[in-house]
């Protein structure tokens, strides 16, 4: 008996083995990836009523990724900073360097300024010149000399120069599509405010705004109600159609364009009159727009600086080395 079950097991001895071999074998392979059961939403529903499979981060995730993926809609454009054209008469003396420095200097921090220099002289002087050279500015260098039956103690002062002004402005803009500007009669014997550049530079047509140091009194100014210059706080001739300062107004360069004869006048024109002689040409006082807080802040002083006294200078250079002053 024992002997049948010894050749039994020894017949299926070998089998058991190849077996275990062949299940030792497959237990060793790496296990398949496991691959995700689509998620199927009982909400969502496709073409014909089919269910779309979703991901697991739900409707409002994958809605704000491709939101966020999409650029941003472009800025409209800046419209352009208008230009201000500021046109300061100059004449040879002891202070003009020093009057031009201060003026440089507060030129320098208005952006989109163009400085017109206008000297009154025959030629350019060298010290002008070399001036504007180093003030770092865009300039324009002009010269026109005033007649001298014009020099009289009395008559105004620096017509041809403002007009020589007027003259570049129009033959630079008179043959294409002026771009925004507002011109100023800044003359170089006043001192202004930065903030005075930010109210002209909306000017539509004409703007006014009080002046300090003028007329024999503290400022004056335009009188407003309702928004409307309805009058005139001066010192002199309150009658004048416009009772103002050169320094307390500013015109558009369109407006400018646009009345080529408006120029300032010899004939006809009585002195402390050029201002009001000349606005009478463009505009109207019902027009004209007020700023500097409806013209109660004074931006702009008629400062003037005091004659220098030089009493104790030679007659004939002595110094070894000639400086310019």
């Amino acid at each position: 008996m024992k002997s049948v079950l010894f050749s039994r097991f020894f017949i299926l001895l070998p089998w058991m083995l190849i077996v275990i071999i062949m299940l030792d074998v497959d237990t060793r392979r790496p296990a398949p990836p496991l691959t995700p059961r689509p998620y199927f939403s009982p909400y969502a529903g496709g073409r014909w009523g089919a269910r779309l499979p979703l991901r697991r981060g739900g409707l409002g995730r994958g809605r704000e990724q491709r939101n966020e993926s999409r650029p941003p809609p472009p800025l409209p454009p800046e419209p352009p900073l208008p230009t201000i054209y500021a046109i300061t008469p100059t004449y040879s003396r002891p202070v003009q360097k020093a009057e031009l420095t201060r003026l440089a200097n507060t030129f320098r921090q208005v952006a989109q300024l163009h400085w017109i220099l206008v000297e009154d002289a025959s030629a350019r002087s060298e010290l002008v010149s070399r001036f504007l050279a180093r003030a770092g500015l865009p300039s324009t260098h002009l010269h026109v000399p005033t007649p001298r039956r014009y020099k009289r103690p009395g008559l105004p002062r620096a017509t041809e120069q403002r007009n020589a002004g007027l003259a570049w402005l129009r033959q630079r803009h008179g043959h294409q599509r002026a771009q925004p500007g507002v011109l100023f009669f800044a003359d170089d014997d006043n001192t202004y405010s930065l903030e005075l550049f930010q109210e002209m530079r909306t000017t539509r047509k004409v703007s006014v705004w009080p002046v300090g140091l003028v007329g024999g009194r503290r400022y004056e100014r335009p009188l407003v109600e309702n928004g409307k210059v309805v009058g005139w706080y001066t010192g002199w001739r309150a009658d004048r159609p416009f009772a103002i300062d050169m320094a307390g107004f500013a015109v558009s360069l369109q407006v400018i364009l646009s009345n080529p004869k408006a120029v300032f006048k010899r004939r006809g024109s009585q002195p402390g009159m050029q201002e009001s002689d000349f606005l009478k040409q463009i505009t109207t006082v019902e027009e004209l727009e007020p700023k500097a807080s409806n013209c109660t802040k004074v931006l702009v002083w008629h400062t003037r600086t005091e004659k220098v006294n030089l009493a104790n200078e030679p007659k004939y250079h002595l110094d070894t080395v000639t400086i310019e002053v």
